[in-house]
């Protein structure tokens, strides 16, 4: 499903080892999800989107986003017709939300709980 945009979910403990270099002293990986290059990490202090740039992939950007500065978010789940589920959220300073796409066999409700559990703080 990534050929057609959407994100599918990733082994924890890979991405962890993998963007080992990018995580704080103690920072623990509680979901990640790929997105074709992309990926969209969600750790216990912030959520980190690494995007692939170029036509190799070797220029990368690291987007970290505490959540803290998260002001809301919203869930659009699959439906019938539509097979993907949508995550928007907006970020203090910016006018447009980040809006990444799920495959219907992604449980939107998780991703959901994961931001509740860390910007409801």
């Amino acid at each position: 499903m990534a050929l057609f945009g959407n994100a599918h979910r990733v082994d924890d403990s890979e991405a962890q080892q993998e963007f080992a270099r990018l995580l704080g002293a103690g920072e623990q990986v509680q979901a990640a999800y790929q997105l074709v290059r992309d990926t969209f990490l969600f750790t216990d202090r912030r959520m980190i989107l690494i995007d692939k740039q170029g036509i190799t992939g070797k220029k990368t950007e690291y987007h970290s986003v505490p959540y803290r500065s998260i002001t809301h978010y919203a869930v659009e789940t699959a439906g019938s017709f539509d097979l993907d589920a949508e995550l928007k959220i907006w970020v203090s300073g910016a006018a447009l939300p980040i809006s990444k796409n799920f495959t219907k066999g992604v449980d939107i409700y998780e991703v959901q709980a994961l931001l509740t559990q860390y910007v409801a703080r």
